[in-house]
C-alpha cells in the first residue's frame, strides 16, 4: 500500500476497537464541528480578544450539561468532566486547544468560510484545534453519563498562544494544571496527510524569545558623520553582525538562531537620526542555549554599540522554552492512534522533526508530563504548499473527527494512562 492509499484508508474511520458507540457519536457530531470550525474561520479573533469564540464555546458546552469556567481575563476557559465512578483524588488527563488567530490577511478567495475580518486569519489551524477539543468534550460528557468514562478529564481552551507572554501562563495562573497528571495537544501540520499524526520523543519545537534593541545618538547632518553618532550605520552593522557573533559564542548543537523582522531608522536622506530600532526573535533547540542567550546578547551588543558610539537598551522578552515530549506520553498517543485507525496495518503514525517554531504548550510540561502531536491536515494528493502562518493556509476538515477520536481514545481506553 502506497502512502496516498494508506492515508485515504485512514480517514474512512473504520478501524477496530472503538468504544461502544464512539464512532457513531463522532460521525453524528462531525457536520456540527466542521460548521463550528468554519464559523471561527470567518470570525477570527486575536490573542486575549477571543470574546466571541469564548462565548460560542461556553454556550455549546453548557447546552451539553457541562460547567465551563472562563479565565479571569474573560477569554478562554477550563471544563472539567468528572464521572461519578472516578476514584477520589484521581488525577486529570488534560487536553489543550488554543483559540486565537493571527494578524494577517486571509488570502483564500475560493472558500465560503474566508475570514470576514481584514488583517485577521486562522492561518495556523487553531480553529481546528478548538473544534477537536469541543468535539472531545461533547463525546466525553455523554460517555460520563453512560459510565464509559472512568477518569476525570480537563479540557483547556487557551487564549493567546500567538502572543508573548502566551496564554498558557494565564491558564496555569488560574489553576488549570492543578490536579493534572498528564496533558496532550495536537497541532495542525500541512506536511502530514490527513489520517496520520507525526510524533517525536524529546524536543519537538524550539525555544523562542522576542527582543527589541534601541540605539540612540545625538543626531546630526549627513555631511558631518564624524561629529555625531552615525546611527544608521550603527544599526545596519549591528543587524548584520550580531547574529553571527551570537552563533560563534554558543555551542552549534544548540541550534541558536537570531533573525530580525523589523528595522527602523531615519526619516530624511540628509539627516542622521537620533533613534533606531531592531526587532527580532531568538530561537534555540536546546534549553541550555535558551538560558544563556540573554546575558550573551547584552555582552555582544555592548561591544558593538561602543564601536559606533551609540547608546543602547535591550528589551528582551522571554517567550517559551522548547516543547519536550515525554516518552510515555508519545507512546500513549501512538497506541491510541493505532488502536483507532491502524488495526488493519494502515500506517497512521510517522516520525516528525523538531521545528524552530515556538509553542507555549511547553509551559504545561513544566507541571506535568505530556506530549504534542502533529495532526495531519493535507488532503491526499494535494501538492499545493500551504505552510503555517500564510494567508493561503487551509486544511482537510476530516482531520477534526480524527483528532476527536484520538483524544477520546486516550481518555476512554482502560489502562492507557
Amino acid at each position: 500500500m502506497n502512502r496516498r492509499e494508506s492515508a485515504q484508508s485512514a480517514v474512512t474511520l473504520t478501524a477496530a476497537r472503538p468504544a461502544a458507540g464512539l464512532r457513531d457519536r463522532v460521525r453524528e457530531l462531525e457536520p456540527e464541528l466542521i460548521a463550528f470550525r468554519r464559523d471561527l474561520h470567518r470570525h477570527p479573533e486575536l490573542g486575549r480578544q477571543e470574546f466571541r469564540t469564548t462565548g460560542l464555546l461556553r454556550d455549546r458546552l453548557v447546552a451539553a450539561g457541562l460547567a465551563p469556567r472562563i479565565l479571569p481575563g474573560g477569554t478562554g476557559m477550563l471544563v472539567d468532566i468528572v464521572p461519578e465512578s472516578a476514584p477520589r483524588g484521581a488525577e486529570f488527563v488534560a487536553f489543550r486547544a488554543d483559540i486565537d488567530a493571527l494578524p494577517i490577511d486571509d488570502a483564500k478567495t475560493d472558500v465560503p468560510y474566508r475570514s470576514s475580518v481584514p488583517g485577521r486569519a486562522h492561518a495556523c489551524g487553531h480553529d481546528v484545534h478548538t473544534s477537536v477539543a469541543l468535539g472531545t468534550a461533547l463525546v466525553l460528557a455523554e460517555s460520563a453519563r453512560t459510565g464509559e468514562l472512568r477518569r476525570p478529564v480537563r479540557m483547556v481552551f487557551q487564549p493567546a498562544e500567538e502572543v508573548m507572554p502566551g496564554g498558557a501562563l494565564d491558564v496555569i495562573a488560574a489553576g488549570g494544571m492543578e490536579g493534572v497528571g498528564r496533558i496532550f495537544a495536537v497541532h495542525c501540520d500541512p506536511k502530514v496527510e490527513v489520517g496520520r499524526i507525526g510524533l517525536r520523543v524529546g524536543a519537538i519545537t524550539s525555544a523562542c524569545d522576542r527582543l527589541v534593541l534601541h540605539l540612540d545618538g545625538p543626531g546630526g547632518h549627513t555631511a558631518r558623520p564624524h561629529l555625531t553618532t552615525d546611527l544608521v550605520t550603527a544599526v545596519a552593522r549591528t543587524a548584520a553582525e550580531l547574529p553571527g557573533a551570537l552563533a560563534r559564542r554558543m555551542d552549534p548543537r544548540w541550534g541558536v538562531s537570531l533573525v530580525w523582522g523589523r528595522i527602523a531608522a531615519g526619516s530624511a536622506p540628509n539627516v542622521i537620526p537620533q533613534h533606531a530600532e531592531l526587532e527580532g526573535t531568538v530561537r534555540c533547540l536546546e534549553l541550555a542555549g535558551w538560558r544563556e542567550a540573554p546575558d550573551l546578547l547584552h555582552e555582544l551588543i555592548a561591544r558593538l554599540a561602543e564601536t559606533y558610539r551609540a547608546k543602547w537598551t535591550l528589551d528582551y522578552h522571554r517567550g517559551v522554552p522548547p516543547v519536550v515530549n515525554e516518552a510515555v506520553s508519545v507512546g500513549l498517543l501512538e497506541e491510541a492512534m493505532t488502536a483507532r485507525f491502524g488495526q488493519d496495518g494502515t500506517e497512521v503514525v510517522e516520525d516528525t522533526e523538531q521545528s524552530l517554531g515556538g509553542e507555549d504548550f511547553s509551559w504545561y510540561l513544566e507541571h506535568a508530563p505530556g506530549a504534542l502531536a502533529r495532526l495531519g491536515v493535507r488532503a491526499p494528493g494535494d501538492t499545493a504548499v500551504r505552510d503555517l502562518h500564510q494567508g493561503r493556509f487551509d486544511v482537510d476538515e476530516r482531520a477534526i473527527a480524527i483528532g476527536v477520536e484520538l483524544f477520546t481514545a486516550l481518555a476512554l481506553e482502560p489502562g492507557t494512562l
